[in-house]
């Protein structure tokens, strides 16, 4: 049973593995939407590694031999390609604030000859005053 648990989590471990590869290698291309269609598989890949982390705690197992070199194999990679998709995300949340600031500064070059309106619908004037709040208690 203990080297079921201890396959088990190894093969977890090989399959969030793989799916962090392709992750990575989309967010290395600047590939948003293949990353994001990746995030369902990667949460599943995660789940599955946690539960079988967990199985093989409880049933005290530890990897012996050949399982042993080749758990030890899995957990570099794993830890390499968590550290790579951490700096790529983070990378990629950068970029897309940059777009979200450039954005937001056309904004209002591009809001400047279109038109205001009234509260009745008409084309307002030219602005002689900045909208101000006035406030009375009585």
């Amino acid at each position: 049973m203990t080297a079921s648990v201890t396959q088990d989590l190894i093969d977890a471990a090989v399959a969030l593995a793989d799916t962090l590869a392709q992750e990575n290698k989309a967010l290395a291309a600047m590939d948003l939407p293949a990353a994001m269609r990746l995030l369902e598989q990667k949460q599943r890949a995660a789940d599955a590694f946690a539960a079988a982390r967990t199985a093989a705690a409880a049933a005290n197992a530890s990897p012996a031999g050949q399982q042993q070199r080749l758990a030890g194999q899995v957990a570099g990679r794993l830890r390499d390609l968590a550290d790579e998709n951490k700096r790529l995300l983070e990378r990629a949340m950068a970029v897309q604030g940059r777009v979200i600031d450039v954005i937001v500064g056309a904004i209002p070059k591009a809001a400047g000859g279109v038109p205001r309106y009234t509260a009745g619908g008409g084309i307002a004037g030219p602005r002689q005053m900045p909208p101000v709040s006035l406030s009375a208690r009585a």
